[in-house]
């Protein structure tokens, strides 16, 4: 078994940066309702965010040496994804390696286990996505898999696949369907601006939703004033 691979597919920067103009919640819905990862995942501050390609690493729990290896892998833009069995009290990740991260360009880290030096990691300015904060320390002992397929938060992540991370969460977005996803995204947030400024012109949730032949036939009743 090859355990690193470096050649992998990326989308185009450009499509990244398009798609990255969209919410996560966004892009999940305009996809079909697909793609979200487990909401155990959350950014360590809520005005972190991010978009690029997946650089996919497991990890084995209460271990960061791959996770190292992959750091020294991944390639500009890359968002360096963690599977480590969801072990939560493990600081898999900190200061040092975020700076590793940021002087190499990278785009952020998303772990389903914990970090640690969450304030220096803010300061920083690199964004970093976990499952748990936890100042317990690892060890460098097993060897792993990357940019190998990876389950992740209840999904399936391939390398190269784009990763969308904002306050609400992480989405993932295959690398072959990103420009229809880009597409769809847009027409719905058009969609969803339009219907603000309706209910800004004062029109109601019943009738621009087109609730009421719905709550006619599951026989709601309203108390007339």
């Amino acid at each position: 078994m090859i355990h690193v691979k470096t050649n992998i597919d990326r989308p185009s920067a450009d499509a990244v940066s398009r798609l990255a103009k969209f919410s996560s919640a966004t892009i999940h819905e305009a996809q079909g309702r697909k793609g979200a990862l487990s909401s155990r995942i959350k950014p360590i501050d809520r005005s972190m965010s991010f978009c690029g390609p997946a650089t996919t690493v497991r990890c084995a729990p209460r271990d960061n040496l791959m996770l190292q290896v992959a750091i020294h892998y991944a390639q500009p833009g890359d968002v360096v994804l963690a599977a480590a069995g969801e072990y939560e009290e493990a600081g898999t990740f900190g200061d040092v390696l975020g700076n590793a991260m940021k002087a190499k360009g990278l785009a952020g880290l998303v772990t389903d286990s914990g970090v640690r030096d969450t304030q220096d990691l803010i300061e920083l300015g690199l964004p970093v996505f976990s499952g748990s904060v936890s100042i317990k320390g690892t060890v460098k002992e097993t060897i792993g898999p990357i940019n190998h397929p990876v389950v992740f938060g209840d999904e399936i992540i391939y390398p190269g696949d784009v990763l969308r991370g904002d306050a609400d969460g992480v989405v993932v977005v295959r690398r072959d369907e990103i420009e229809e996803v880009i597409r769809l995204s847009q027409e719905r947030d058009d969609a969803e601006r339009e219907l603000i400024s309706l209910y800004k012109d004062g029109g109601t949730t019943i009738d621009l939703c087109n609730l009421t032949d719905v709550l006619k036939a599951k026989g709601l009743l309203v108390e007339q004033a």
